[in-house]
């Protein structure tokens, strides 16, 4: 299955407009926002647990990256509210449920090799920082190494916001509004931008609010030119 598999150009979905699609797991659905692979896949969907849904024990080969952002999901670990990013690396293990349902950003098999860092994070609890190089933006740092970054980004209302990176960019909006590329981009807009464009949006009258990642891009689409 391919679906937004050329990542050397645009790629937007409006998700919050997209059927769910069940996964092979009872009560878990799923929409795809880009997909190479089938039920092994290197993929990033936006993912619903039916309460009392679960997974059965399994290990992540590629890794995976997860933001929560409705619900309570749940595992071996411990339970992450709204708001829980959480990255388990290649080779982890657990056992996934959400007893009360929940509803998740997802990203799998996007890891380097050998990555092992876990990363569980409360972002409400996270420092915010304002941009020193864009007014009205302030920066909530979840993750970083040498191949990406990863950060909330809020944006002031009615506020200029200029994104972008050598290495590409994605981001999904979680809360507000934010017009550009001639598109309103709303809660679950998603947009995965190549390495060296650059975009500029302008907040709408209740400022917005997205998950970004920057950099990552590059190996993906050195894969495509081979």
């Amino acid at each position: 299955m391919l679906i937004n598999a050329d990542f050397t150009q645009r790629a937007v979905v409006h998700a919050a407009h997209v059927a769910w699609v069940p996964s092979p797991i009872p009560g878990v659905e799923r929409r795809m926002l880009d997909r190479v692979g089938d039920e092994v896949a290197r993929a990033t969907s936006i993912v619903r647990y039916a309460v009392g849904s679960a997974f059965s024990p399994h290990t992540h080969g590629g890794g995976e990256e997860f933001l929560v952002l409705e619900g309570v999901f749940q595992d071996d670990h411990g339970d992450y509210p709204v708001g829980s990013y959480v990255r388990n690396p290649p080779q982890s293990r657990h056992t996934p449920r959400s007893d009360p349902g929940c509803v998740l950003f997802v990203k799998l098999h996007q890891f380097d090799p050998n990555d092992r860092q876990h990363v569980r994070l409360d972002t409400g609890r996270v420092v915010t920082i304002a941009d020193a190089n864009r007014s009205g933006v302030l920066l909530q740092p979840l993750f970083a190494d040498a191949r990406e970054t990863v950060r909330i980004e809020t944006v002031a209302p009615n506020a200029i916001w200029d994104v972008g990176d050598p290495g590409g960019f994605e981001m999904l909006v979680v809360a507000g509004q934010l017009d550009g590329i001639g598109e309103s981009f709303r809660v679950l807009s998603w947009l995965r931008s190549p390495p060296g464009e650059r975009t500029r949006f302008k907040a709408g009258p209740q400022g917005a609010r997205a998950w970004v990642k920057l950099g990552h891009l590059t190996a993906e689409t050195a894969g495509q030119d081979r």
